[in-house]
């Protein structure tokens, strides 16, 4: 290799080092991809900060690999690889630091480097409740029907209910995979992760073909946190992935959100300790997320409770309404002297309150109306 075969290199390296591997990341850092992709080529002293057991591991690897194969395959695939330091490289990546990756499979039309300036992560349990897909699905329509780009993980559970909100509403949505972008996983997410490719992007740090593991689900998920402007939990247990995601949003300065789920739901547990601790800001709508990571003035509604009827009245005639009798008729002076007014004053009141449809008139009493009495005990009811 050459000094200008940067890509190669990278895109060999991408089948050799782990991703998060921060050793390999600091051998990019300080030698170049195109030496450290020579040095384990041609073998010799090890790279520092490795054993030699480890070094002739990776020169294991290093001897197998195909570059130059990856990328004609990737390409066949609709598939292109980008680089740290390319125009549709995120640089919001950068601050991984020598975690960050080696390259970036790219799956789908769109620019990535664009995308990811808008965007926010909705992640979750896979084995989530119905209300926690309700909850991502309804968090994926609203962000992207305010512009905002969605990202998840393409599992079961919330992630997938995450995509198919934004894709349903039109809207723009990422699934970042454990494993070689041409290869959907998990398998009963096929149909959705190439609904996804089409209608937005598919990303991996994994060359095409390669599989996930236990450990490349949870190393994946710093990209999702980096990628994206903050992060949002729905429903997650104290043992979760989507908490790792959190938790390196917060390490890397980024919004960390959390939807409240019921007190009794061990898939709830993970997000109200997030939410005790002060680690993350509770949210209940994507107006709630909007106002976190977007721009000044994108502020959520004030949240009121309905207005009733009795809400509108003026303040005498509503002392008068509260002094007469849940049940039965009762005279104008009886009503005055609970309202604190004047015999003439309350006629007055019971007049307007009956034109109102408040009250009626029995004889020489007044009564309040069926449509009163129950606005009486929805307002008591709130106390």
């Amino acid at each position: 290799m050459t000094d200008d075969d940067e890509p190669l290199a990278r895109a060999a390296l991408a089948r050799v080092i782990e991703p998060g591997d921060e050793v390999g990341g600091r051998w990019l850092r300080e030698f170049g991809a195109v030496e450290v992709a020579r040095r384990l080529a041609e073998g010799g002293e090890p790279l520092p900060g490795v054993s030699e057991k480890r070094w002739e591991g990776l020169r294991g690897r290093a001897g197998r690999v195909r570059p130059e194969l990856d990328l004609a395959r990737a390409r066949g695939a609709g598939v292109r690889f980008i680089c740290p330091g390319e125009p549709e490289w995120p640089t919001q990546l950068d601050d991984l630091g020598d975690a960050r990756p080696t390259g970036l499979w790219v799956r789908g039309r769109p620019s990535l480097r664009i995308w990811a300036l808008r965007s926010v992560a909705v992640v979750g349990a896979r084995a989530c409740t119905e209300y926690g897909a309700h909850m991502a699905a309804t968090l994926g329509a609203g962000l992207a029907e305010r512009g905002w780009v969605v990202v998840s993980g393409g599992a079961y559970g919330v992630d997938g209910a995450a995509h198919r909100g934004a894709l349903g509403a039109g809207g723009a949505t990422v699934a970042v995979l454990a494993c070689g972008v041409d290869r959907p996983y998990p398998r009963g997410h096929t149909e959705l992760i190439t609904r996804i490719a089409e209608q937005g992007l598919v990303v991996g740090e994994l060359p095409p073909g390669d599989h996930p593991t236990p450990s490349r689900f949870i190393l994946r998920n710093r990209v999702i946190a980096a990628l994206t402007r903050g992060t949002v939990v729905v429903e997650a247990a104290y043992r979760s992935g989507a908490l790792v995601t959190a938790r390196a949003a917060q390490r890397l300065g980024r919004f960390t959100m959390g939807v409240p789920g019921p007190a009794t739901s061990g898939l709830s547990a993970g997000v109200h300790e997030l939410l005790r601790g002060g680690d993350a800001v509770l949210v209940s709508d994507a107006a709630d997320v909007t106002e976190l990571v977007g721009d000044m003035g994108e502020l959520a509604p004030d949240r009121r409770g309905p207005v009733l009827p009795r809400d509108l009245l003026a303040p005498g005639a509503e002392r008068v309404l509260a002094a007469l009798p849940a049940r039965g008729p009762a005279g104008a002076e009886e009503i005055a002297r609970g309202a604190g007014t004047t015999a003439d004053d309350a006629v007055g009141r019971l007049y307007e309150l009956r034109a109102l449809g408040f009250v009626e008139r029995h004889g020489d009493g007044w009564k309040l109306t069926r449509q009163a009495m129950i606005s009486v005990r929805d307002d008591r009811g709130r106390c």
